[in-house]
């Protein structure tokens, strides 16, 4: 996996690190060879960050003509226009079939380069308007963490570039590899990227995490039962219109959203640890048949779960 990240004078220094500390890991880890990412400008010399700080250790564009993964991890907060000789970079990058991830304002140089037209895009919240108009034919969808079409990803501002990575090694790794990289960071290991990137109303002080806390705990330790709404909002101690209200307000997503999705990390654990059958996967993580199991497998990750076990059960490559 040839890993590829672009750097331009200016940028900051967490913006850069985010794919180079996760993807890093994958290799430090030992979970996979090849993927220790290099850092590339467009005349091949070193920049200097925001932080005033230089980065020296630099190759030039044409790393990129080798790559798999091509990364633009932030765009200068002014928001120019990009390059023509960069978007055409990306581009031919692309269309060769490199996979392209513009992350928070990175996403503003992958869309003017044309390969999100027609497809929806993410980025920063504070810039979803200026990207909208910068670029009519895209549709920018302004509360999701990330958004990824295979080819193409574009993730919201800063922290959510960590989980849009993480996606990036769990789809060519599997979620095991993803849940270690994201353990050894001290991160969650998994985020939907349909969750929202903030929540409209502060979490209460009294409150907030801490009273769902151990109904958060108790839901992951009883995935193979039914888990209800009220089912939920009775271990909690409150009321169903309550404990979905601050449920949304903690997680940015709904009850029943946030249990599927921890419904099919599971199953996707078991697939890739187990030998179990498809049918027994699927009562242990509580879908009601196996056909309810594929299809909501199959809608989440355009593979069925016998697919994705051969991929990344352990010894395939």
């Amino acid at each position: 996996m040839r890993i590829v990240v672009y750097a331009f004078d200016g940028i900051t220094m967490f913006h850069l690190a985010a794919p180079l500390l996760v993807f890093g890991e994958v290799g430090r880890l030992g979970l996979a060879d090849g993927w220790d990412p290099v850092v590339w400008t467009e005349d091949g010399r070193g920049v200097r960050t925001a932080e005033g700080l230089r980065v020296d250790d630099v190759a030039g564009p044409e790393v990129v003509e080798e790559a798999d993964l091509v990364v633009l991890p932030s765009w200068p907060g002014q928001l120019p226009p990009t390059d023509a000789t960069l978007a055409g970079r990306i581009h031919t990058a692309w269309a060769r079939g490199s996979r392209i991830a513009g992350l928070c304002l990175g996403a503003f140089p992958v869309v003017d380069s044309g390969i999100l037209d027609g497809r929806d895009v993410v980025t920063h919240w504070g810039a979803v308007d200026e990207l909208a108009r910068r670029r009519p034919g895209v549709t920018v969808t302004p509360a999701a963490l990330y958004r990824d079409h295979g080819d193409v990803l574009t993730s919201a501002g800063t922290a959510s570039a960590i989980d849009a990575c993480l996606s990036i090694v769990r789809s060519h790794l599997g979620s095991a590899a993803a849940a270690t990289v994201a353990r050894h960071l001290v991160v969650a290991p998994h985020r939907d990227g349909d969750q929202a990137q903030y929540v409209d109303r502060p979490i209460p002080d009294a409150g907030g995490v801490g009273d769902l806390g151990p109904t958060i705990d108790w839901a992951q330790a009883h995935l193979d039962a039914r888990l209800t709404i009220d089912d939920l909002a009775a271990h909690a101690g409150m009321s169903r219109r309550n404990f979905t209200r601050r449920f949304t307000e903690v997680t940015g997503t709904t009850p029943a959203r946030w249990v599927l999705t921890r419904r099919l990390d599971e199953a996707r654990r078991l697939l890739e640890t187990t030998t179990w059958s498809i049918s027994r996967i699927a009562g242990a993580c509580g879908f009601s048949s196996v056909v309810t199991f594929r299809q909501n497998f199959t809608t989440a990750f355009s593979t069925t779960p016998t697919s994705y076990r051969r991929r990344f059960a352990p010894g395939n490559p």
